[in-house]
């Protein structure tokens, strides 16, 4: 029977599905008709699989070819499908056993010489071929080794349509080409400086333990050269290494992004620090047909780190809003929405007012007192509210420079402490959803399991009374206070760890 089927996996934001590419031929006028709600990049299709095919020596047939892209209802994007297009039109003209290609699922782009080029994507499809039930994938040779990221699956890279023919038992002689390589994985640099280079600022130091400790948010505000951005940069060395689900999640999204994956996890948490005329679409993600993750889903698992966050339109920084919430991006298309993962750390770092000078040498400040407040009301009170802790940095003075320890905390020593904070935690949420501090809810913490020491909330009830803290920010101070608690060694939030975390809210309050 003239009829064969293919597998093939289209993407929608992290998450794929299986389509099954049915080839029919039949004895009508020539043609090769494409059907199942192909966009304009997959329609183009038929001409990259028939000149690639013809090259390979393997001539798609020239009576009529109909191939459809099952279920017709789900959006498809792109040519990861072109050669399980081939192979299934191949396999209904009988030049490739149809069996063997009906268990296989085959991703991969053609080029017109019959060469396969590496696809964007191709470690979440085969994630997906993987929990759909299937155990063979074939896939380009650039995208071979991050498909072996996947366990318990069995992956063919293959170079070239007619090598792909040839493992599915096509008679046909070997040809050598060189394959089209994928984008070179270069080991990241861990070299992104030491906490131990921070001189002063103790309070910043601190904060830094505190966020990475709790997973918790983190605004500083200071002049230029007070070290904002050295903090910053120094966070993500603070943070444990993922565990395997999550790197697999992070390696996931760069292979959608295009970047380079390798042939390891990266169990370094990400970091991303997008300039500050990123848009509200390149912060979120979008595009037209496929998808392109954005930066606060590039960071997902990391840091997201806004510098001079005022310069940012208000767009993209009220687009933060939500994700930090839910810890989900959603984009909706006309008749899709893509989901990605987007549970990162916001590090936030502006200046007092537009010179920067302003608590430093206000004579020379420039900026009037009008100004200053425009700068600064940039960021939205709603994103603000959710940043949990809110730190004035300083700028270091010679004293304090001649005065720092020669042996200062180093990164591993706070890692060291930030990971034993952290299984406090874990134990203490052990049969609840969360395992960090900053992700527990409201009336959590008004159970007695949550709830602090008795009478120890009295100065923090007074400044919700007063209006100087929404319940949003009562909740986050007493998420801050549980983190303190889990780096001191405390059992349950005092009122000295209360104060200290109402201290930690203090910037814009200046």
């Amino acid at each position: 029977m003239p009829l064969a089927r293919s597998h093939a996996v289209a993407l929608l934001g992290i998450d794929g599905a299986i389509v099954q590419i049915e080839a029919d031929i039949s004895s009508n006028l020539p043609a090769f008709i494409l059907i199942g709600l192909p966009d304009a990049a997959l329609g183009e299709a038929r001409d990259r699989v028939r000149a690639a095919a013809h090259n390979s020596g393997l001539a798609i047939t020239a009576r009529k070819l109909t191939v459809n892209l099952s279920p017709a209802a789900l959006p498809k994007h792109g040519a990861a499908f072109d050669l399980a297009i081939a192979m299934a039109a191949l396999a209904a003209d009988g030049k490739v056993p149809a069996v063997s290609v009906d268990r296989v699922v085959h991703l991969g782009e053609l080029a017109l010489d019959g060469r396969l080029r590496p696809i964007p994507g191709a470690l979440p499809a085969v994630l997906a071929a993987s929990r759909a039930g299937y155990d063979t994938v074939v896939v380009p040779a650039g995208n071979a080794d991050e498909a072996r990221l996947v366990e318990g699956v069995r992956v063919v890279g293959v170079a070239s349509l007619r090598d792909a023919a040839i493992w599915h038992g096509a008679e046909l002689e070997p040809v050598e080409c060189d394959p089209i390589p994928g984008p070179v994985a270069v080991d990241p640099d861990d070299d992104a400086g030491d906490l131990g280079d921070i001189v002063g600022n103790e309070d910043a130091v601190e904060a830094a333990q505190i966020a990475a400790a709790g997973g918790h948010h983190l605004f500083l505000l200071g002049p230029p050269g007070a070290g904002k951005t050295m903090l910053a940069s120094r966070l993500p060395g603070l943070l444990p290494d993922l565990p395997a689900a999550e790197a697999l999640e992070v390696a996931s999204i760069r292979s959608l992004g295009g970047a380079p994956v390798g042939s390891r996890l990266r169990v370094r948490p990400p970091f991303e620090a997008p300039h500050h005329t990123a848009s509200a679409v390149s912060m979120i993600g979008g595009g037209s047909g496929w998808i392109r993750p954005g930066a606060v889903v590039r960071a997902a698992h990391g840091v997201l780190f806004l510098d001079e966050a005022p310069e940012f339109p208000a767009a993209a920084l009220d687009a933060l809003r939500q994700p930090l919430e839910s810890g989900v991006v959603a984009i909706s298309l006309v008749n899709a929405t893509a989901r990605y993962p987007a549970r990162f750390q916001l590090v936030l770092a502006a200046n007092p007012c537009p010179c920067g000078l302003s608590g430093v040498d206000d004579r020379a400040c420039t900026c009037s007192p009008f100004a200053r407040r425009r700068y600064l009301g940039r960021l939205s009170g709603p994103l603000l509210d959710r940043i949990d802790i809110q730190l004035v940095v300083r700028r270091i003075t010679a004293a304090q420079l001649r005065a720092a320890p020669t042996r200062p905390r180093t990164s591993v020593a706070a890692r060291e402490r930030v990971v034993a904070a952290r299984a406090v935690a874990a134990e203490r949420l052990a049969g609840t959803p969360w395992r960090l501090n900053a992700h527990v809810s409201g009336p959590w913490l008004r159970s007695p399991a949550g709830a602090p020491v008795r009478g120890a909330t009295a100065a923090l009830d007074r400044a919700l009374v007063r209006g100087a803290l929404t319940m949003r920010g009562y909740d986050r101070v007493l998420k801050l206070a549980w983190t303190i608690c889990d780096l001191d060694g405390v059992d349950r939030p005092a009122a000295d760890q209360i104060g200290r975390a109402l201290y930690l809210r203090k910037a814009m309050a200046e």
